[in-house]
């Protein structure tokens, strides 16, 4: 027995060697042309007897990155399954989670609405061709992602496969940022550079778990939050923007701000904390909504007490004063340009729709001292 395995393994040796010699006179022999039309031609050889269709993924598209790279790398992280031991960890910056993928020529398996689909990881130089000029943001290493299918699959699971990476990576990236809690600087300090908002991470512990609510209606806001979340299309085929308003009152600590970082938590929303009195304008204001992001909450809290925006049938009328003291012949209610107006057209009106996934929450401590306007 140990007399035949030394002789396969000579045999075997000898081969290799043969082979790699072959090989070299070939390329010494053989102009490089002739060499390259050889392997295409084995190339092609191969792939008529494989069953499988190769498709690569390039990092780079020209010198530009590849979107689709990136997100099968986030795909992969959380739904591939490895069958080898050796993974690359990283985590991104403003990312709470890590992220793995396949080391170098290791494979991946994943599945698909039942069809299996191999995934590899291939680095390699990259090669300079012609002068030794090289884009300088490109690495020096050339990555690509190499999915084989079944050819009598590629028709109907390529497409809606890939489509399915997209957005999965997209539901992972929201899911994984770090969220952030903005609030508004002065409007008389902006200018082309700077910006109207300023952030710091957003890391309240408040979750609908640890929240003291009614069960029942605890599982209707989480209800509700979930279908706003879900409901693109029923808002495109309704015609409506897509966004939810949320009105909060009730006695000081009774949990209305906790209510928002339970909702910012549930949902992975960041937070715009507006605050109304140091915005002039109602332009000022619009311009606050267009800098916001898709995917957050829209906090105006004490909107009875950020402006003059009582309930208008209740508050009695007023005549201007000429004090100088107070102002050119103007009322004290227009020491701001903020109206009433405004802000329904900030929330409610045609810019509202300047974005997608949007909420905005009102908090308030009298709820009967509101305009009707604001309730509706």
């Amino acid at each position: 027995m140990m007399l035949k395995t030394r002789e396969l393994w000579s045999c075997l040796g000898s081969l290799l060697g043969f082979m790699a010699i072959g090989q070299t006179l070939i390329n010494a022999v053989l102009p490089p042309e002739i060499c390259v039309m050889l392997g295409r031609l084995m190339f092609r050889v191969t792939d008529w007897f494989s069953c499988y269709c190769v498709i690569d993924i390039p990092e780079y598209d020209g010198v530009t990155g590849n979107e689709l790279y990136s997100a099968i790398k986030l795909h992969l992280s959380k739904t591939g399954s490895f069958n080898t031991k050796r993974v690359i960890m990283c985590r991104s910056p403003n990312c709470s989670a890590f992220t793995y993928s396949p080391a170098s020529n290791e494979p991946l398996l994943d599945t698909f609405n039942g069809f299996n689909l191999l995934w590899e990881h291939q680095v390699s130089q990259r090669q300079i061709q012609g002068c030794s000029w090289k884009p300088m943001m490109l690495p020096d290493e050339k990555r690509n992602y190499v999915l084989k299918v079944h050819k009598n699959d590629k028709d109907q699971i390529v497409v809606p496969y890939l489509e399915h990476i997209m957005e999965h990576a997209k539901e992972i990236r929201r899911l994984n940022r770090e969220r952030l809690l903005y609030t508004n600087s002065k409007s008389l300090s902006w200018d082309c550079r700077s910006q109207p908002w300023e952030a710091v991470p957003f890391n309240h512990p408040s979750t609908f778990e640890t929240l003291a609510l009614d069960p029942d209606r605890k599982a209707q806001i989480i209800s509700d939050l979930s279908a706003f979340a879900k409901g693109e299309q029923f808002y495109q085929n309704t015609g409506r923007a897509w966004k939810r308003g949320y009105l909060l009152y009730g006695p000081p600590g009774t949990g209305k701000s906790s209510m928002i970082a339970a909702m910012a938590n549930f949902l992975s929303y960041d937070v715009y904390d507006l605050e109304l009195t140091e915005v002039h304008t109602n332009a000022d204001l619009r311009k606050l909504l267009i800098r916001t992001t898709n995917k957050s909450i829209i906090v105006i809290e004490d909107i009875d007490c950020s402006l003059n925006l009582a309930n208008r049938a209740r508050k009695p009328k007023r005549e201007p004063t000429t004090d100088p003291l107070v102002g050119n012949g103007k009322s004290e209610e227009n020491t701001t340009s903020v109206t009433l107006s405004g802000l329904l057209n900030f929330t409610d009106g045609l810019w509202s729709c300047c974005g997608s996934e949007r909420i905005f929450v009102f908090t308030t401590n009298h709820v009967d001292r509101l305009d009707p306007a604001l309730l509706r």
